[in-house]
C-alpha cells in the first residue's frame, strides 16, 4: 500500500515537473520570439516602437531568469519524493550551477536597468 502511494505521487511529481518544464520552454521561446522581432523593428528606420540593443536583451534576459526559476522548481519537484543521495547530488550541483546563472543575470539586468535610468534622465 505504501509503496503503491509512494509510486503515484512520483508519477504525479513527474507529470507536474514535466509541465513545469513545458513552461520553462514556453517562456524562453517566448522570449526569443519577442527578442527577435524587436531585433528586426531596429532594422526599420527609427518609430516609437523601437528598442535600444540593451533594452531588448535586458527583456529577454528577464524571460530567461523566469525561465530559470521554472527549471530549478522542476528539478526540485522530481526529487521531493524519497531521493536517493545520487539524486541529492545532482539537484544540490544543479542548484547551484542555475543560482548563479541566476544571481550573475539578475544582476547584470539591475546594472542595465540602472544604466537605462540614468541615460534617460
Amino acid at each position: 500500500m505504501v509503496i503503491e502511494l509512494e509510486q503515484g505521487f512520483r508519477l504525479f511529481a513527474s507529470y507536474f515537473a514535466l509541465g513545469i518544464e513545458a513552461a520553462a520552454i514556453l517562456t524562453v521561446a517566448i522570449g526569443a520570439i519577442e527578442a527577435f522581432t524587436n531585433s528586426l523593428r531596429n532594422l526599420l528606420p527609427r518609430s516609437a516602437a523601437s528598442m535600444s540593443g540593451r533594452a531588448i536583451w535586458v527583456r529577454f534576459a528577464t524571460w530567461i531568469l523566469l525561465s530559470l526559476e521554472f527549471t530549478l522548481g522542476a528539478d526540485i519537484i522530481r526529487t521531493a519524493i524519497a531521493p536517493s543521495w545520487d539524486e541529492i547530488g545532482k539537484l544540490a550541483a544543479i542548484a547551484a550551477i542555475r543560482t548563479a546563472l541566476n544571481y550573475f543575470l539578475g544582476r547584470d539586468v539591475e546594472q542595465a536597468k540602472k544604466l537605462e535610468q540614468e541615460a534617460a534622465t
